[in-house]
């Protein structure tokens, strides 16, 4: 199966992606795809710890990811993929890995951005990043919770 749903969340791992996302996607593997991440130990025990029992996990770089995919390791796994930055899913999708979908959850606010959504800000390369994720044919909607309506990209960014 591989990647069922790929999520921008910059908390990655936490309580709405373990106890709402995972069981709504019947994920058998979290992913976090993150350079910094894969290599702060501290980080990913505390992810390691909140992930559900029965469920794999994976925190690793991007080059990693794109080698792992290629070679078929998670081709018979449902996988959750989280990232931190729509730039990441572009550097996996340009590596051959097939992204189904694309979840935009969280991306915090800070200088030089432009709130969005409630919880979703972005600056002028992360609107780049997801209009080009899009034109890639590569869904992108705005889904904080899986009980909350589907937003399509172009209702908040046009």
């Amino acid at each position: 199966m591989g990647i069922v749903l790929a999520r921008i969340d910059q908390r990655l791992i936490h309580g709405i992606v373990v106890t709402q996302w995972a069981g709504h996607t019947r994920a058998k593997r979290l992913m976090v795809v993150d350079d910094a991440a894969s290599k702060d130990e501290v980080q990913k025990t505390a992810m390691r710890m909140s992930k559900p029992a029965g469920t794999g996990m994976s925190i690793i770089d991007t080059d990693t990811a794109i080698t792992n995919f290629k070679a078929g390791k998670y081709d018979d796994h449902n996988v959750l993929l989280v990232v931190r930055e729509p730039e990441t899913l572009l550097k996996l999708a340009a590596g051959g890995v097939q992204i189904p979908k694309v979840n935009v959850g969280i991306i915090f606010d800070g200088e030089g951005k432009t709130t969005v959504k409630k919880m979703v800000s972005v600056n002028d390369k992360e609107v780049a990043d997801l209009k080009a994720l899009k034109e890639k044919g590569i869904p992108v909607t705005f889904h904080f919770v899986p009980g909350d309506a589907e937003e399509p990209l172009e209702t908040y960014i046009k």
